[in-house]
């Protein structure tokens, strides 16, 4: 089978159940495993696919996503030109594992899917939480600072991890915050994880110098935290390492 992947996740997963040799070509972005992306056909950013170079790999499979706002119209094209797509749109982290399933069953292998989903449950088992859970507040955008709301698998990961996000409320997947509205909240530890940002460019400063946030316990402690957007922010396997990396800051926190 010719497969071509859109999107980091689900590029991630298709390598994760032991098919990258069924892959012919990734979008830019798709950056691991890096001894496979690497000697791939790139066939342009997540949210700018070249679809003339999608039609002449011939693939059998494109999967693809509606993750972004945008992607809805690289969807379309790809429907309208006739390829055969396999559509995600997880919000909950169970909708990433009903992904990881219908992805492995498209590629014939649903045995690997249902294994690799249950290596991701053991993976990410639920910590008793203290007494009073740990607020934590992760950062999509530092400009408004943008948070995961209800509909995240990020809100999933955080309880996984004996955390509470203050925002878990809010329907949808993700909005915009003003200070006041995180001062109100006192998350105990703040996340950056910013998506398009690399790691190096992440900085604790751009933080600690928001007006008013001085106040809150997380900057006057230093629970301010980096952890790169590749591990939360993509719905596949390595959010077992965004889990990890959550379950260590709220044991501190």
């Amino acid at each position: 089978m010719r497969v071509v992947s859109h999107t980091c996740s689900n590029t991630e997963i298709v390598c994760a159940l032991g098919c990258e040799a069924m892959l012919v070509g990734v979008d830019n972005d798709s950056d691991h495993p890096p001894d496979v992306v690497q000697r791939l056909p790139q066939l342009g950013r997540d949210l700018n696919l070249e679809l003339a170079a999608v039609l002449a790999l011939k693939p059998d499979l494109v999967l693809t996503s509606r993750t972004l706002p945008g992607h809805d119209a690289i969807v379309l094209a790809l429907e309208a030109a006739g390829l055969n797509t396999l559509v995600c749109e997880p919000l909950r982290l169970v909708d990433v594992y009903e992904d990881i399933l219908r992805i492995a069953a498209a590629l014939g292998v649903p045995a690997r899917g249902a294994h690799l989903c249950a290596q991701m449950r053991a993976a990410m088992p639920a910590v008793a939480p203290c007494a009073r859970r740990a607020k934590v507040l992760v950062e999509w955008w530092p400009k408004p600072v943008i948070a995961p709301t209800r509909d995240s698998w990020v809100t999933d990961l955080i309880e996984l991890a004996g955390g509470c996000n203050p925002f878990a409320d809010r329907a949808g997947k993700s909005t915009p915050l003003s200070d006041a509205e995180i001062i109100d909240a006192a998350p105990g530890a703040i996340v950056m994880s910013w998506c398009g940002v690399p790691l190096a460019k992440y900085r604790s400063e751009v933080v600690r110098r928001r007006k008013g946030w001085e106040a809150l316990a997380a900057v006057r402690e230093n629970r301010i935290h980096a952890v790169p957007e590749a591990f939360l922010g993509r719905p596949g396997p390595r959010l077992v390492e965004g889990y990890r990396a959550l379950r260590d800051i709220i044991q501190v926190t």
